[in-house]
């Protein structure tokens, strides 16, 4: 599948990459494009740990922009990010910009390439991405559990952006976190992730309660370790529960907890996808169709919003009553990986047939 064909001419691809997960989303594509031999640029919006995972992999990159704060900010950065991006296509020469961003859609119209824009939130939820990106972009990118139609123009695969780097092809847990996070063999441990809720599409949305996150650390306490990942600072009374680890041991330590909560959309999806039972708190249930279709189809996570504490704690304490508790999910993500695609492999092929005018379904 690595191997380019004789009769294929090697590509000038540019990835933009804004967020840390999106790393992960394009790492394994970005291997097996570079051993076919095409030619890769990066370029990044330097936001919390994206630059150190592609260090960590081994991915140069060029920062079209630094994350800024507020309207005005986040306006600014625009513009700033879709200068570097443009700098970076002219000095590439690339003949197709792929990513997640704005940026990628207006700078492949500016330098004669081509965009394919990869999209996973609904519209509704991400409005001014879409706005901005969708419609300068050659080709939009969805899982087909959207729901949505943008036309000739829209491409859509049965899988979600998270199977790219969790594919069982691609990822197999590594038992050896467990030394690092100092838990034994079998010894249960949970995971909360607390996010900002500062990103632009976050904006009058909220997630676990101070309140909630401390008794939520009492209760889980009871049961096993906790470690928090937080991306704000933390009470006095919640510090010595912050867990530090390198960003590319983080999906290993998800694997072997017994149970995520959090009000992250992210690491929700991410624990699903690994079989872990995912808690997720906050005000974007029932919005976002990839978390609905990994809740109400395969049953691999449960949502609740802030208002609604009590039934989530009646849920994790349901859960923690099973004794084959593991068991089950990891049934259920047998469906979901018999249900969905490889979409690395998948991403691979549809983007060289695109950037070739080739047909892509």
């Amino acid at each position: 599948m690595n191997k380019r064909t004789n009769s294929s001419q090697p590509l000038r691809i540019l990835l933009d990459i804004g967020h840390p997960a999106h790393v992960h989303l394009f790492r394994n594509a970005m291997r097996i494009w570079q051993e076919r031999g095409h030619s890769l640029r990066i370029t990044i919006r330097d936001k919390d740990i994206t630059a150190d995972l592609l260090d960590l992999y081994g991915f140069p990159y060029t920062v079209a922009s630094r994350a800024r704060k507020g309207t005005l900010g986040l306006a600014l950065e625009l513009f700033e990010h879709d200068w570097g991006v443009l700098k970076a296509a002219l000095q590439h020469r690339s003949q197709v910009l792929i990513g997640t961003s704005v940026a990628v859609t207006h700078v492949a119209r500016l330098v004669g390439a081509k965009s394919m824009v990869f999209g996973e939130d609904n519209a509704e939820v991400a409005k001014t991405f879409v706005r901005l990106a969708y419609p300068f972009a050659h080709a939009i990118v969805t899982p087909i559990c959207l729901g949505e139609d943008y036309g000739k123009r829209h491409i859509t695969y049965n899988g979600y952006q998270k199977l790219a780097y969790l594919h069982p092809n691609y990822f197999t847990p590594n038992p050896a976190v467990l030394q690092k996070l100092g838990v034994k063999p079998g010894e249960p441990y949970f995971i909360l992730r607390f996010v900002s809720l500062l990103a632009a599409h976050d904006h009058g949305e909220a997630g676990l309660s101070l309140d909630a996150r401390k008794r939520l650390v009492r209760y889980l306490s009871d049961h096993g370790r906790v470690f928090i990942t937080s991306e704000t600072p933390l009470p006095g009374e919640l510090e010595p529960y912050r867990f530090h680890i390198s960003p590319d041991h983080m999906l290993d330590a998800m694997a072997f907890a017994k149970m995520l909560v959090s009000d992250s959309q992210t690491m929700t999806a991410e624990a699903a996808i690994l079989g872990v039972p995912a808690i997720r708190c906050n005000t974007f249930i029932g919005r976002i169709s990839y978390l609905e279709e990994l809740e109400h189809r395969y049953q691999l996570t449960y949502g609740f919003r802030p208002e609604q504490q009590e039934e989530m704690f009646a849920k994790i304490e349901s859960l923690l009553c099973q004794p084959d508790l593991a068991e089950i999910w990891q049934e259920r993500r047998k469906k979901l990986l018999a249900e969905k695609i490889d979409v690395t492999a998948w991403m691979v092929d549809v983007v060289e047939k695109f950037a070739r005018g080739e047909k892509t379904d």
